[in-house]
């Protein structure tokens, strides 16, 4: 598949760039044609070929594309190594993996082409791992015609005619990432430019929006909040901006509402994983705030949900654990048949996250299952009091964590990123903030601030360390410690 749509869209766009590096330099789609046939020479001289392997433990660059559509070219599989993770995480995931080759330089081409394979539905074209957040990464296992089902996903049932339409975006996760692996068939198909950064800043992705006037953006919720924060919102040209897609991560509702008013844009939120090939739910762009704000929209086309408890489905306003299913979903973790068993159950992807559901389908996110932390014998979700907290107008970002007590067991731990510009909220004002819409018992009792909230390589907040961060960190504030102010 991905060779085919790498062939055709060089003789239709030709010396289109399809890919520009943070120093201007251009990949255009005909050479990236080139360059790919002459590295899949390189691999087959090398006796690579139909599932063989081939781990790329490189950045984001030309190279990284190069190889991967060369690899398509002679069927083996691709694994992208993510090059911010630390050195022994790479070293694992390249272990656990097994590749028939390590790709950590330039990618070998030599003078030449490959015969063109036939049409396989099955053949699997590409291992992404998982972001590790819950436990080690896992290798997520696509064949062809999954990424098929994601280029309907995204494009519409007519997406085998459509070339073409595509404009410049910018490339705001690593290519190892899903929204990269799974999805480049499509970008291609539509002669898209990818603009390439070094490194995420947020100064220089609000530069690269301006300059090329790119009109999607496309990010993860942290990155947002980031972006927010920057100087340049108000110094650049911004108005070529007209739809932010944000996934990833959950977006607070005042992250929603900051963003479509600083930009004047639309927004949607988008729910999907690693798993789910990057297809999930979604919000409207023009939806209502009950939508907008508090929820992660309605399944899109072809995906089916579940809210499911100890099994079974629980009735509409009911909390469960989200499942889902679509043609989109990964086939399995490389070389874990148990992780799999866990994961996908009867065809259904068991996601993690809590989850309850409207009798009209919208879905509001409750937390991952692992996060809820237990205060006093009742479970809080730490996504629920972010979702509140957020609405505070002196918070730029905010996480919850739990801390051991003695009294209570666990108490929630609020860790913020204050607005620029605004005074740093006590403790006091947050829990009078969050008291209507969140029992007392919800209400965080220690407050941490902070000027940036950690983030693991794939731009998701890091659990593990904010959950460090609320054991070891001097609070701003707590709640005093007797008995009447802790029921």
């Amino acid at each position: 598949m991905l060779p085919h749509i790498v062939a055709e869209a060089a003789d239709r766009f030709g010396e289109r760039a399809v890919l520009v590096d943070h120093r201007g330099l251009e990949l255009t789609y005909a050479e990236l044609h080139r360059r790919s046939d002459r590295a899949a020479s390189a691999f087959a001289d090398a006796g690579l070929g139909i599932g063989s392997v081939v781990a790329l433990a490189i950045g984001s660059t030309f190279d990284y594309v190069v190889a991967y559509v060369a690899a398509a070219k002679i069927g083996a599989i691709t694994a992208g190594i993510n090059p911010s993770l630390a050195a022994a995480e790479q070293s694992a995931l390249i272990e656990r993996l097994g590749p028939d080759l390590v790709i950590d330089g330039p990618v070998p081409e030599r003078p030449g082409t490959v015969a063109a394979l036939p049409d396989d539905p099955e053949r699997i074209v590409a291992v992404v791992f998982t972001s590790g957040t819950t436990g080690p990464p896992k290798g997520a296992v696509f064949r062809n015609r999954q990424l098929a089902a994601i280029c309907e996903a995204d494009l519409g049932p007519g997406w085998q005619e459509r070339w073409g339409g595509g404009g410049p975006m910018l490339a705001s996760t690593q290519f190892a990432h899903v929204g990269f692996m799974t999805k480049l068939p499509w970008y291609l198909r539509v002669g898209t430019t990818m603009h390439v950064l070094d490194r995420w800043r947020a100064a220089d992705v609000l530069t690269a929006i301006a300059t090329h006037r790119i009109d999607t953006v496309g990010v993860v919720a942290p990155q947002l909040a980031l972006m927010l924060r920057s100087p340049l919102m108000d110094e650049l040209d911004l108005t070529c901006v007209e739809r932010i897609i944000a996934g990833g991560a959950a977006s607070p509702p005042g992250l929603v509402r900051a963003a479509r008013e600083r930009f004047g844009a639309a927004y949607s939120i988008r729910y999907s994983s690693t798993e789910s090939g990057g297809v999930g739910l979604g919000t409207d762009f023009d939806a209502p705030d009950d939508e907008a704000l508090h929820t992660v929209g309605r399944p899109r086309p072809g995906v089916e949900v579940r809210i499911v408890d100890d099994g079974a489905d629980v009735p509409d306003g009911d909390t469960g654990e989200l499942w889902l299913r679509t043609p989109a979903m990964f086939d399995g973790y490389w070389h874990d048949p148990e992780a799999t068993a866990a994961t996908i159950v009867d065809g259904w992807i068991r996601t993690g996250d809590l989850a309850s559901r409207t009798p009209d389908g919208l879905v509001t996110l409750k937390g991952r299952s692992k996060e809820m932390y237990i205060r006093g014998g009742y479970n809080v979700a730490p996504a629920e009091v972010e979702a509140v907290m957020s609405d505070h107008p002196s918070i730029a970002a905010v996480a919850v964590a739990p801390r051991p007590d003695d009294v209570m067991g666990e108490i929630g731990v609020a860790i913020v990123v204050v607005r620029e510009g605004a005074p740093a909220p006590t403790l006091e004002e947050l829990r009078a903030h969050g008291a209507e819409r969140l029992a007392r018992w919800k209400l965080p009792e220690a407050l941490v601030v902070v000027d940036t909230l950690p983030l693991t390589p794939m731009q998701k907040l890091d659990r593990a360390a904010l959950a460090s961060a609320a054991r070891a960190g001097t609070p701003v504030s707590s709640v005093a410690d007797t008995a009447d102010e802790r029921q």
